[in-house]
């Protein structure tokens, strides 16, 4: 079959892409949950008093900020069956997005641990106590006070860290997951190889319209929550 560009293929394999972001989405918003989470108990850990709490925080970040996607994909996917093997517990029947998830969860916490933590930290400190002296409780001081604007702070680099799961999430489709960038793949294999130039393009401007629109969205809701900080400033 002949090679030759052919735009009309960038059209075409558009809405045959787009009904599998919808395993694109579930990807990145389980690991966004569940790396959050694990990115707080991290958090916590590195802004406590335990010195071994830190340790083990700290590497843990490292660790995983060493360790490229791709090895860490395969390493979560042929190393946790292998030693629930050893175990007597066969998890070969497994669904593929359940390692895909643990593997981005783990990558996301780390980030997200150091985006809570620095966050957490440029919170002048007086402020708590300021409020512990009108009367509020520690409890209180934090929710009102210190963790409203800690989020303003963590906002763009959680959509930066949100961004970066979305591209990273495509490596997915090299252990069998069916995404976006998996049905790309199949196109492509179904075409014998021809016209991949095209299905790549339009696979590269869906992820370009989804970085963009996440990039504004998080724009957005930085100035909506940074208005109270910027009236409490003026005053």
């Amino acid at each position: 079959m002949e090679k030759y560009f052919d735009v009309t293929y960038i059209v075409e394999s558009l809405p045959m892409l787009l009904p599998f972001l919808k395993v694109t989405f579930l990807v990145a918003g389980l690991s966004v949950l569940f790396g959050t989470l694990l990115g707080f108990i991290l958090a916590a850990m590195k802004i406590g008093n335990s010195k071994i709490a830190k340790k083990i925080a700290y590497g843990y970040t490292t660790i995983l900020r060493c360790t490229p996607s791709i090895v860490l994909l395969f390493l979560t996917y042929y190393g946790i069956p292998a030693i629930a093997g050893n175990f007597g517990v066969n998890i070969n029947d497994v669904d593929k997005i359940v390692f895909v998830v643990i593997t981005f969860s783990l990558q996301f916490a780390a980030a997200m641990s150091e985006v809570i933590r620095t966050s957490y930290e440029s919170i002048d400190k007086g402020q708590f106590e300021a409020a512990v002296s009108v009367g509020l409780s520690p409890s209180q001081a934090y929710r009102r006070i210190i963790f409203p604007q800690a989020f303003v702070v963590a906002l763009p680099n959680f959509g930066n860290s949100l961004l970066e799961l979305m591209k990273e999430g495509a490596l997915a489709y090299t252990i069998g997951l069916i995404d976006i960038m998996g049905k790309a793949e199949l196109i492509i294999g179904a075409n014998y190889n021809t016209h991949a130039l095209e299905i790549y393009l339009a696979l590269a401007v869906i992820y370009w319209i989804l970085s963009i629109a996440i990039e504004q969205l998080f724009l957005k809701l930085e100035k909506v929550f940074s208005k109270g900080k910027q009236v409490i400033k003026t005053t």
